[in-house]
């Protein structure tokens, strides 16, 4: 079966209104855990259960990410990045309607579960899209901005929807994401291909490939910075209240951390690309995200700055390690194909999201203190650091096996084939 090759549509596929779908895209997915930090102590008044309880809401998104995210990547390459990205802004749609209706916690469990289908679409379809219609010399940039989508959403969640749920309660602050949604599921279809570029009719169905070890290691990264930037996140405005922070200036932590994460990835994403090798750059920056961690765990009453340098550092560090590495896929193509490999970095990445939130809040609970949660989220970083070093190590001898083959290609003598 012939390869289906659509016209060339750079111009519009790079054009302003398709970064724009490409930025909500990966918004209105990661916005749940956004809305869910920053509502979190309204919605357990209302609701009536424990402020603890909120990791498992952001467990049962991320979780159903996690695992959708093994077969996300074979189905986004199946039937496309307009059908993905419509199916991704409908069920943001139908998933927030539900959660601005709740009237228990087990039905806000569901709701919010829902958000994982469309996280698992989100990296796939985008990269997909990206791959396919953005010239090279253009898609770090526009990878770099598509993914500060999900600081956006932070943005967002930090200065609005505390101002309208006090106003007008959090069910409205929900209920206002849908015909965002809806929006965005409409204007989809005039910025994204018929079919998918490369679709080859295989038959091979949704099978699972297994991952390669540059792939290994990158997603080893992305489980580790999955699981202190989820706890960090969830747990960072009640943390701060608890130092003397008032809930309303408490939500704008997380504004800042979006701020600066909108900066990382926007900035780092095409400065990763012009270096040789990223690894070394993802490395230096959960090295400092360990430190922005040490500092917010030191916070007081008295000292309420700390929070702040903390929640710029994670912003400015963790945020950017993500756009980097989805920026890794697209360019080298050691990792694999690109929907398959983002779907497996997808699946690593949301996986430490289902854990992170539950661990910090039972280690704090038994522990008596926060301060067990905290010096976990260090040691995760400092193993993520270590994996980005192995990394390093594996790439490094893998271009030198590429050179020596080259090289040794070049020595071997022409042969004359004569009859």
């Amino acid at each position: 079966m012939p390869i289906a090759t659509p016209t060339p549509r750079h111009t519009l596929a790079a054009g302003i209104p398709c970064r724009v779908v490409l930025v909500f895209a990966m918004a209105l997915p990661m916005l749940v855990l956004y809305a869910v930090s920053t509502l979190g102590p309204l919605l357990s008044r209302d609701l009536r259960f424990e402020p603890a309880s909120l990791g498992y809401l952001v467990m049962s998104s991320f979780g159903l990410a996690a695992v959708l995210s093994l077969w996300a990547g074979a189905i986004v390459d199946r039937i496309g990045s307009r059908y993905a990205l419509i199916g991704l802004f409908s069920v943001i749609a139908l998933a927030f309607a539900l959660i601005a209706t709740a009237e228990t916690f087990q039905g806000l469990v569901v709701a919010t579960a829902l958000c994982g289908i469309a996280q698992a679409l989100a990296n796939p379809a985008t990269n997909l899209l990206i791959a396919q219609q953005v010239p090279p010399e253009k898609k770090a940039k526009v990878v770099g901005l598509k993914q500060s989508g999900v600081q956006f959403a932070a943005l967002f969640a930090g200065l609005a929807l505390p101002g309208i749920a006090f106003q007008y309660g959090w069910q409205v602050a929900f209920g206002a994401v849908v015909p965002v949604a809806l929006l965005f599921g409409l204007m989809t279809p005039f910025f994204t291909p018929r079919q998918p570029r490369q679709y080859n009719g295989t038959g091979k169905g949704f099978m699972v490939p297994l991952p390669n070890s540059l792939l290994l290691r990158l997603m080893g990264i992305q489980f580790c910075v999955g699981i202190s930037l989820s706890a960090f996140v969830t747990f960072l405005p009640t943390f701060a209240t608890r130092q003397g922070m008032p809930l309303s200036l408490a939500g704008t932590l997380i504004a800042i951390f979006g701020v600066m994460g909108m900066l990382s990835r926007i900035v780092l994403t095409p400065m990763g690309a012009r270096l040789k090798d990223e690894s070394l750059l993802l490395l230096a920056l959960i090295a400092i995200a360990a430190c922005a961690v040490g500092v917010t765990m030191q916070a007081g009453p008295e000292s309420h700055w700390r929070l702040w340098a903390g929640a710029a550092g994670m912003g400015l560090t963790t945020a950017g390690t993500n756009a980097i590495a989805m920026s890794m896929l697209i360019r080298d193509p050691a990792f694999g194909p690109v929907a398959t490999a983002s779907g497996f970095v997808s699946f690593a990445f949301f996986g430490g999201f289902t854990l992170g939130p539950p661990l910090y809040g039972t280690l704090s609970s038994d522990s008596g203190g926060l301060q067990w949660g905290w010096n976990t989220l260090i040691g995760v970083l400092l193993c993520a650091c270590i994996l980005s070093l192995a990394l390093a190590s594996a790439r490094r001898r893998m271009a030198q096996v590429s050179a020596m083959t080259v090289r040794a290609a070049g020595r071997m003598p022409a042969v004359d084939i004569q009859e």
